[in-house]
């Protein structure tokens, strides 16, 4: 049976769905809906003759004939996606999108400086951004990429450096501080009412100083744990602990009054933000020219 337009088509379905071995999470990267997949590869399976999954509510594996079909048709239709990706370095203006998976400290830091200009050089390019502090696997979510603190990258990722690294800070408002004193060393927190910050792993967050050649780490005591900064923020400007953050995040509060910066002599350096993806073949054009513009326009070089 000759091959044809649709057969194309399903079998790039076949390979998002190969891929992550989930109905949604393909549907998701693919922009279809579940239902628009399913029917996809059930007629694909009807046209060829061949069941190539094997569906059940929890799980959805390859048959002999879908490992076949995979490790057949991956490497040339990567070569084919690869190649109509590159005809974009050929265009007046480029064009394409893109997906990636960003914290939520780099939105005001990052993306807010550079998307303008981006959108204005690049009105033909569509970004598509989720916002989550969780630690997700950005290849296995159908994300093209994600940007984060580089120190959370996973080592298995290509990563591009975006920003210096960041100085960070313990804060309070004045009126807590006048309540409850000052920290005068990190230790001192420990008497204090903090603000703790859970990781996007799930853990718990010390809170890191340094001094010169000493450092440490405390189990900041608080009642109150968030997993966002402007809940930390929010908190922080309502007196009712210290709270802990990147200097950039909380400069605008700093310099207005409303927060007080707590051990400034122990402020600790982290590394910067990154973006990454998993391998270097294949980066969207979208992707390059984002991450070319906002190494161009340095928004946290000050």
């Amino acid at each position: 049976m000759p091959l044809n337009r649709t057969d194309l088509a399903d079998f790039l379905y076949f390979l998002a769905i190969a891929k992550h071995r989930s109905f949604r999470r393909a549907a998701l990267e693919m922009s279809v809906t579940t239902s628009a997949l399913s029917h996809a590869i059930t007629a694909l399976e009807a046209r060829r003759g061949v069941r190539l999954l094997n569906r059940t509510t929890r799980s959805v594996t390859l048959t002999a004939a879908g490992e076949e079909l995979k490790a057949s048709i991956e490497g040339p239709l990567a070569a084919v996606s690869e190649a109509a990706e590159n005809l974009n370095r050929f265009r007046d203006s480029p064009a394409g999108r893109v997906r990636i998976n960003v914290l939520e400290d780099a939105v005001p830091l990052v993306l807010d400086p550079v998307m303008p200009a981006f959108v204005e050089r690049y009105p033909e390019v569509e970004v598509d951004i989720s916002v989550s502090n969780r630690l997700i696997d950005v290849t296995d979510g159908g994300f093209d990429a994600g940007i984060r603190y580089g120190g959370t990258v996973p080592e298995d990722m290509i990563a591009q450096r975006l920003s210096p690294d960041i100085r960070w800070l313990a804060a309070a408002s004045p009126e807590y501080l006048e309540r409850h004193g000052t920290p005068l060393t990190p230790h001192d927190l420990l008497e204090h009412r903090c603000v703790r910050i859970r990781l996007g792993n799930g853990q718990i967050y010390q809170w890191e100083f340094e001094q010169g050649e000493k450092t440490v780490a405390i189990a900041a005591p608080g009642p109150l744990t968030v997993d966002a900064s402007h809940a930390s923020i929010g908190l922080g400007l309502s007196g009712v602990g210290i709270i802990y953050g990147a200097e950039p995040v909380l400069r605008s509060h700093i310099e207005t009054g409303a927060l007080t910066v707590v051990l400034d002599d122990w402020a600790s350096m982290g590394s910067g933000f990154h973006a990454y993806y998993s391998s270097r073949r294949q980066v969207p054009t979208a992707l390059r020219l984002l991450i070319d513009l906002i190494r161009e326009i340095r928004p946290l070089a000050g």
